[in-house]
């Protein structure tokens, strides 16, 4: 089956994915998603092994990491491997890899080489720690990301100690920053008609997503405690108990906490000379908290949520994930999208683009692949022969 693609927007480009595990897949999953030509290179089962990387192909985790991609399998250990990937850097216009930073100079595949190949290649390294520094040959892994770039200190209830986060942030964000940094180079490339070396890593993309705390101590050496549910700066906003649940209730600025006391019949609270501003409210943010939670404890979650929000006072749920994807604006959304899994054999939902384009949007045109499904479709669009892809098989090569 040919390339497929899941929107026009991207369809001129032609992908190698050399990636694994997640802060890779992540990068790449952007650039299928709208469009790309992407091929997903794996080795061959039989040399593989059990030393893969990324959890079971059928599980949902694999399956919403490789949608809209082609798989070929290549074997990098062999001369003749590393001469086909060669030959399709010819026609590629990037390749994406999350090898450690020694590896790729071992396999002979590292920018300096290949660019010799193909000039306007976009080459692109996601790493734990970067490609070069005291750590670039350490192994990334998203929780150790968390702890070293500081987002751990500042997650969790104060006094609790260190905290991750739910999700592998710093890996997503290596990945999407990598995105990114492809989409800014093809840009460059059409004026320079040149292609470049794209480097993002865990650490400092979780750096990056420090942003504001991150300012506060650059700029004025403030080191940000863990605050819990609480907004570190905007007060009050945080957690609040129901009489069935809990919500998120946003009161920040004069303008909205007077709204907010009004809605909730608390005017009380405005005139309050201990909260009448935000530096007072900030000095005393736990006693108004107990005064809030005592009223927001009357009533259930729901009508909360209406209330406030009809008043002009942002306040939200706090979802379960199956709360989230039954919620009526996120259905609205589109948020989740089915599509056939050759692996499942079976309809299955994946997470859908959060990126809306009005005339070239993104779809899920084709399940993740199974290993080396279209290895001879792609390599007979690279010129080999019949004959020639029968001796790779034979020798393993692919």
């Amino acid at each position: 089956m040919p390339h497929q693609p899941a929107s026009s927007a991207l369809a001129r480009y032609t992908v190698l994915d050399l990636t694994r595990v997640r802060a890779g897949p992540t990068c790449v999953r952007q650039l299928a998603d709208w469009g790309a030509n992407v091929i997903k290179i794996e080795m061959p089962a039989e040399v593989e092994g059990k030393g893969a990387l990324g959890g079971p192909r059928s599980g949902p985790d694999f399956q919403n990491l490789h949608r809209n991609k082609r798989s070929i399998t290549l074997n990098l250990k062999e001369a003749d491997g590393v001469a086909i990937l060669k030959k399709l850097i010819e026609k590629t216009d990037v390749i994406v890899e999350n090898y450690r930073p020694d590896v790729k100079e071992r396999l002979g595949i590292d920018y300096d080489t290949l660019s010799k190949i193909n000039p306007g290649l976009i080459y692109a390294s996601i790493s734990g720690f970067g490609q070069d520094g005291p750590y670039k040959g350490r192994p990334g892994f998203d929780q150790i990301a968390q702890g070293m770039g500081g987002l751990m200190s500042i997650t969790g209830l104060p006094g609790q100690g260190p905290v991750r986060v739910g999700i592998p942030i710093a890996d997503l964000c290596a990945g999407l920053f990598a995105a990114q940094g492809i989409m800014i180079a093809l840009l460059e490339r059409e004026q320079s008609g040149k292609g470049q070396w794209v480097q993002s890593s865990l650490l400092q993309s979780q750096v990056f997503m420090l942003d504001f705390q991150a300012a506060r101590w650059t700029v004025d050496q403030e080191v940000a405690p863990q605050a819990g549910n609480n907004h570190p700066t905007s007060i009050p906003t945080g957690v609040f108990e129901t009489s069935d649940g809990h919500i998120n209730i946003a009161s920040a600025g004069q303008a909205i906490y007077e709204r907010f006391c009004k809605a909730v019949d608390a005017e009380h609270l405005i005139t309050n000379p201990d909260y009448a501003d935000g530096a007072a409210r900030s000095k005393n943010r736990d006693a108004l908290n107990v005064e809030i939670n005592a009223i927001i404890r009357t009533k259930d979650s729901q009508t909360w949520v209406k209330l406030l929000n009809e008043a002009g006072v942002p306040c939200g749920p706090i979802y379960r994930i199956d709360e989230v994807f039954a919620d009526p604006q996120i259905k609205h959304l589109g948020a989740a999208e089915s599509v056939y899994s050759p692996d499942r054999d079976e309809e299955i939902e994946l997470v859908a683009q959060a990126i809306k384009l009005s005339r070239t949007p993104s779809k899920l045109e084709a399940g993740p692949p199974t290993r080396g499904q279209h290895t001879e479709e792609i390599l007979q669009e690279f010129g080999y022969t019949d004959e020639q892809i029968d001796d790779f098989k034979e020798r393993v090569v692919v």
